[in-house]
């Protein structure tokens, strides 16, 4: 337990580290698509893409994953302290599906043979906002709430209807 509090901070910086991976990825494939047509651009963002993943979000998912785990081998007992630490790691499990989706549509992309609009990226970019909030708030409160579960959810598939409302931008 000496160590359990490093471990912790490095837990959390590890976390903010792939969540800002997350956020911004998705965002620079709204900038590709809807560029596509301005080739030293595309060009440009597609490195960035690259650098962003491989260097950033995938050693910060790694140490994320592995200091979780750290902290569970040094404090088994937080398997036992109720449900929020399972829904936590479900979640973490989702948003492990989604950062490789990724790498899935980054490949696609630096291969010109995505076929996903702007409005999609869009839309998709939401997605590890409404899975980090329901982690943050799994771990503040340490409670599993299907309320403020169903809550999150509801407003997040809201804010997605209105993304797919939208007109495509035409550039």
């Amino acid at each position: 337990m000496e160590y359990y509090s490093w471990i912790l901070t490095f837990h959390v910086m590890s976390f903010m580290s792939w969540m800002a991976m997350l956020f911004y990825l998705p965002r620079l494939f709204v900038y590709h698509v809807e560029h596509s047509h301005k080739s030293e651009f595309v060009e440009v963002v597609k490195i960035q893409e690259y650098k962003i993943y491989k260097y950033i979000g995938l050693p910060a998912f790694w140490a994320t994953l592995l200091s979780g785990a750290a902290m569970l081998i040094i404090n088994p007992v937080l398997l036992e302290t109720g449900t929020w630490l399972h829904a936590k790691i479900a979640v973490v499990a989702l948003l492990t599906a989604y950062s490789f989706s990724l790498e899935y549509f980054r490949v696609q992309l630096e291969k010109d043979e995505c076929e996903r609009s702007g409005k999609f990226f869009r839309a998709y970019n939401e997605v590890p906002t409404m899975l980090s909030i329901l982690i943050v708030g799994y771990v503040v409160v340490k409670t599993f709430s299907l309320l403020f579960t169903s809550i999150t959810l509801g407003v997040f598939a809201f804010i997605v209807y209105i993304i797919m409302q939208q007109k495509e931008k035409k550039n």
